[in-house]
């Protein structure tokens, strides 16, 4: 008879700045979405209201990735939401740069 082997995975918790860091990313992306929606509405016045939303936005993500590459110091965690909210804020951080140099 053949020895059968029997696995035992263990539920690790996710890093919890890792859960921060997936949060913020998605806070940015929706005050990017305030803004475009903003300043269509007001017709493109009021402009420092946009560019303070948009400065607020790219802080959250600098923070956000800040926050992202500190959870993998976190042991026995699970670090999936690490990585997505490295990355995503990585990503926001850079259009949001872009976006700001373009203005410059």
């Amino acid at each position: 008879m053949a020895k059968r082997y029997r696995y035992a995975f263990v539920k690790k918790k996710e890093a919890a700045k890792g859960k921060l860091s997936t949060g913020l990313a998605s806070a940015s992306f929706l005050l990017f979405l305030a803004a475009v929606v903003t300043s269509f509405l007001l017709e493109g016045t009021y402009g420092f209201i946009v560019g303070g939303i948009c400065l607020f936005a790219m802080l959250l993500s600098i923070y956000g990735f800040i926050m992202g590459l500190m959870s993998f110091s976190e042991e026995k965690r699970a670090h999936r939401t690490s990585i997505i909210g490295s990355i995503a804020n990585g990503i926001i951080m850079v259009g949001w740069l872009g976006f700001f140099l373009m203005g410059v």
